[in-house]
C-alpha cells in the first residue's frame, strides 16, 4: 500500500522569513568585509611629490643648459625660473595637505640634475617638459579643486615653454 503524503511542517511564511534572514546576513557580512582595512598598508604618496621632483629636475637642466647654449640663455633662464617656481608651489601644496611646513628644496635641484649622469641637451629638456605637460594634465583630470587647477596651470605652462620658448 502506498503511503499517504505527509503535509509540510514549514509554512510558506516561515520559509520566506528564513530566506530574508539568510539574505540579510549575507549582506551584513559583505558590508563588513568591505569595511575591513589593512592597517599595515602605507598610504599612497601624494602625486604632487613626483610633479615637484620633475619640475626641480627640469629647472636644473634648464639652468645647466644656459652655459652650453648662450644664444638661448633668455629662454632657458625663463624655463628654469618657472619650473623652480612650480616645484615650490607644489611642495607648498603637499606640505599644506600634510599639515607641515615646506622644506627648502634648492639643494635637491642640483642633486637631481647630477644624479641622472646624462649630459643635458635642449632636446632632453623639451622631452621632459612634454612628459611633464601630459602628466600634469592627466593628474588634473583626476584631482579636484585647487590641486586640479594648479596642475592644469602647470601643464599649460609646460606647453608654452615647449612650443614658444623651445621651438
Amino acid at each position: 500500500m502506498p503511503m499517504p503524503a505527509i503535509p509540510p511542517t514549514v509554512s510558506r511564511r516561515t520559509l520566506l522569513r528564513w530566506s530574508s534572514a539568510a539574505l540579510g546576513g549575507v549582506g551584513v557580512l559583505g558590508a563588513a568585509g568591505c569595511a575591513i582595512t589593512d592597517d599595515d598598508s602605507e598610504p599612497e604618496p601624494d602625486p604632487l611629490i613626483a610633479q615637484a621632483a620633475r619640475a626641480r629636475a627640469e629647472a636644473a637642466t634648464a639652468t645647466a643648459l644656459v652655459a652650453l647654449h648662450p644664444d638661448r640663455a633668455e629662454a632657458l633662464t625663463t624655463i628654469g625660473t618657472e619650473r623652480a617656481e612650480h616645484a615650490q608651489v607644489l611642495d607648498a601644496e603637499v606640505a599644506r595637505l600634510a599639515g607641515t611646513t615646506p622644506t627648502d628644496p634648492s639643494s635637491a635641484a642640483t642633486t637631481t640634475a647630477a644624479a641622472t649622469g646624462e649630459q643635458p641637451t635642449v632636446e632632453l629638456l623639451r622631452e621632459g617638459l612634454q612628459r611633464s605637460q601630459r602628466s600634469a594634465a592627466d593628474l588634473a583630470r583626476i584631482l579636484q579643486g585647487y590641486r586640479s587647477g594648479l596642475l592644469a596651470s602647470i601643464s599649460a605652462a609646460c606647453a608654452v615653454e615647449t612650443a614658444v620658448l623651445l621651438p
